[in-house]
């Protein structure tokens, strides 16, 4: 019985060999494919800010880390103000720091609610130009959206970027 065992496994072993070598895969020469990539890797999602300098509007897109933002969030940016980097750049905010949080509701199509943390009617136009602005940015309509800004009491009128 040994014996009969062992031939069988031997011949279940010669069988899966041919299987294996007779797939049809010839062996062939190093291909070239030129040379590997190399530079910086280069994000592939940018966040667009509307940032302030020498009293205007200016736009300012810094990388994502590869993921997109949520508006809120992207308007919270604002009022956080500009990176290091900007302020050497020149770079300021009108967007108050208590503006934050915001959210950011579609009414209908070309036209978002933006409601913030502080009254919008004590917000600079700069600050409402620059809300309206990046809260426009982060949309990809057809055409660009009316924003409107309002707060628990106040609202700013429905408006377009300036920019």
């Amino acid at each position: 019985m040994r014996t009969g065992l062992a031939r069988r496994v031997l011949a279940a072993g010669l069988v899966s060999l041919v299987a294996v070598a007779g797939c049809g895969v010839r062996p062939s020469d190093v291909i070239e494919a030129g040379d590997p990539p190399s530079g910086a890797v280069v994000p592939t999602t940018t966040i667009t800010l509307y940032l302030v300098k020498n009293g205007r509007l200016s736009v300012v897109t810094r990388p994502s880390g590869g993921r997109p933002l949520f508006r809120a969030d992207t308007l919270a940016l604002l009022a956080a103000g500009p990176t290091t980097m900007e302020k050497a750049d020149g770079f300021t905010t009108d967007v108050p720091p208590d503006a934050s949080p915001f959210s950011v509701t579609v009414k209908t199509a070309g036209h978002l609610v933006v409601t913030l943390s502080t009254p919008a009617g004590e917000l600079s136009t700069l600050a409402v130009d620059q809300i309206v602005c990046t809260a426009a940015a982060a949309t990809v309509p057809k055409s660009p959206p009316k924003v409107t800004v309002v707060d628990a009491g106040q609202s700013v009128d429905p408006r377009n970027c300036p920019g």
